[in-house]
């Protein structure tokens, strides 16, 4: 990890703003040089007073193995091991400059594919984690029932996931709900956390608590983990029509993982000042 004095601070440090489904993001393009984000500087650039503000930052960094390595950071500094929609909106961006229509993206998750086709961008998530001990979890446990009040499932989609189904998503308090259950115990890595109404075979309405940065209007690898525990409940088809708070998004869990589809948006370029930086 980089000291902040290593940071370009001369010449200030270019970013982008980009959102998909409101689920917005601060993108780093760092090919061809070293990584620049620090704990210190994805909490700085995190706050939405003092900073830029975003749900999660993305770093795209060169890769001997994929067309781009891409590393996520939460609000709080924290690391992401996993985040849907700034992969599609990362893939959109390489989409538009490079003319392709395909590429693969290395995360701590793994290798991605994602495609670009009539118009939209698809991104496969990949295989959903089911075992306590990859979510992780911190003892042995049926991952389909936690020992939680109403019934939760655990689902690993790079990062851990509670999802919970209930009857009226709007009833639910999501910031007080989902705090609480983020630090649980059973997480040792903390857990996103999801509540979910399913309204019909291939419909449901979910919303979202991120660990690391609270209520956010999207969530793809929980939109991701929310198809997948309903398709194992019996409640809908491995493909889902899903609306977030930010808008819609698509589900389809296919035998080589969870393919995910929606809007990207990108808002602006700028740079990170001298002054900026050297605060932090």
């Amino acid at each position: 990890m980089r000291a902040m004095s290593d940071l370009p601070t001369d010449t200030g440090l270019p970013f982008m703003k980009w959102h998909g489904a409101g689920n917005d993001f601060v993108i780093f393009d760092s090919r061809g040089r070293s990584a620049v984000t620090t704990e210190a500087l994805a909490r700085g650039l995190g706050d939405r007073h003092r900073g830029v503000g975003f749900d999660q930052l993305a770093e795209i960094r060169d890769s001997d193995v994929a067309d781009i390595d891409l590393d996520f950071w939460n609000s709080d500094g924290s690391r992401a091991g996993a985040c849907g929609n700034a992969t599609r909106c990362v893939a959109r961006y390489l989409f538009d400059q490079t003319g392709k229509e395909a590429l693969t993206i290395r995360t701590t998750r793994g290798v991605l594919e994602a495609r670009l086709a009539e118009g939209e961008v698809h991104v496969n998530m990949g295989h959903p984690q089911t075992m306590w001990d990859e979510i992780p979890l911190s003892k042995p446990m049926d991952t389909a029932h936690l020992p939680l009040d109403c019934d939760p499932m655990a689902v690993g989609m790079g990062n851990p996931h509670a999802v919970f189904f209930v009857d009226d998503v709007g009833a639910v308090d999501v910031e007080a709900r989902g705090r609480a259950v983020e630090f649980d115990p059973l997480f040792p890595q903390r857990t996103n956390v999801e509540f979910a109404e399913v309204r019909s075979r291939d419909e449901i309405r979910m919303r979202v608590w991120e660990r690391g940065t609270g209520i956010t209007l999207a969530c793809g690898s929980g939109a991701c983990a929310t198809a997948v525990a309903a398709a194992e409940r019996g409640l809908t088809e491995r493909k889902v029509r899903m609306e977030v708070d930010g808008g819609w998004l698509t589900l389809d869990w296919r035998d080589d993982g969870v393919w995910m589809t929606g809007p990207t948006a990108h808002v602006f370029d700028a740079t990170l000042t001298k002054a900026f930086l050297e605060s932090l």
